[in-house]
């Protein structure tokens, strides 16, 4: 099997972990309070990253991270952003919002080109200029037909892209700076688990099933695999073929939310998801033609 060929299976299976089987996981845990699982899933990611470091390779590049000022400072904002996106997406799956972090994702790769424009003066083609708008336009929509923003979505997509931003900042691999992240998140989610112990409301293994507890167990599993698969497909994959790949999560999110979880999703989120996925194919149509007919 060719190294091509070999880095889509790992950008499918990626996705396919984040869009489908995260969502499924978290529904399994919904019965705990979104914070405390968002403690479960630093503490267990911070246990399921710690064997990395016993390769030489690994070590050497977080003694080099730790040693710099200006990474760790960047990656102390990118831990603020990326644990907000990972609270509202847990909140989200855990509150039958599924549909809303699916439109988060699909609008990410066009606040990206956004905050590329201001904050890196990156230019923008006319076609990436009409894809937000429709984006803008379809957000717009939804406020006024249904009266309010998808709150939900903007957030993810947004706190998503600012911690794209923030790690471009900084020359450190995937693995040593979600490490690093979850080592700096770990004193407040310890705190936070004493404040429950204390209290005598913690979930784990005290007013929860075992299987609750079990599930818990698993999240650093859920954080760290897809990582590992999706770093094992940017190794071997032109990245705007990887680009392409990315919507497979939101995708397969979509079809969840409406087949499994019956979530509503009436004609003016229809009309919304339209206008996104018409602002995307826009957006990646120079993409597309690459991909299919390799030009």
């Amino acid at each position: 099997m060719s190294e091509t060929r070999l880095g889509q299976i790992y950008a499918i299976l990626a996705f396919l972990f984040w869009g489908g089987l995260a969502p499924i996981y978290f529904k399994q845990v919904s019965n705990v309070d979104a914070f405390e699982i968002l403690i479960y899933r630093i503490l267990f990611s911070c246990i399921t990253l710690l064997p990395f470091f016993l390769f030489k390779k690994e070590l050497q590049s977080l003694l080099t991270a730790i040693k710099d000022f200006r990474t760790i400072k960047y990656l102390f904002f990118s831990t603020f952003v990326i644990s907000l996106n990972w609270l509202t997406f847990i909140w989200a799956i855990t509150n039958d919002r599924i549909l809303e972090a699916s439109l988060g994702y699909y609008i990410n790769p066009l606040v990206n080109v956004g905050l590329g424009f201001l904050i890196f003066n990156e230019r923008i083609t006319r076609k990436q200029s009409i894809a937000i708008m429709i984006a803008v336009i379809a957000v717009l929509y939804q406020l006024f037909s249904l009266g309010y923003l998808p709150i939900v979505s903007l957030i993810l997509a947004f706190s998503f892209s600012f911690y794209g931003v923030l790690r471009k900042k900084v020359d450190v691999g995937s693995i040593t700076g979600l490490f690093i992240e979850v080592v700096i998140l770990l004193p407040f989610a310890l705190g936070y688990l004493f404040y429950l112990y204390y209290y005598d409301v913690v979930a784990f293994f005290e007013s929860t099933s075992l299987y609750t507890s079990f599930m818990l167990a698993l999240s650093g599993l859920v954080t760290v695999i897809p990582l590992l698969l999706f770093n094992g497909a940017a190794r071997r994959m032109k990245l705007i073929t990887l680009g392409f790949f990315q919507y497979l999560a939101p995708t397969v999110s979509f079809f969840i939310a409406i087949f499994i979880y019956n979530e509503e999703f009436n004609f003016d989120k229809l009309v919304t998801f339209v206008l996104i996925w018409v602002a995307l194919i826009i957006f990646s149509s120079n993409s597309i033609k690459k991909v299919l007919f390799n030009r």
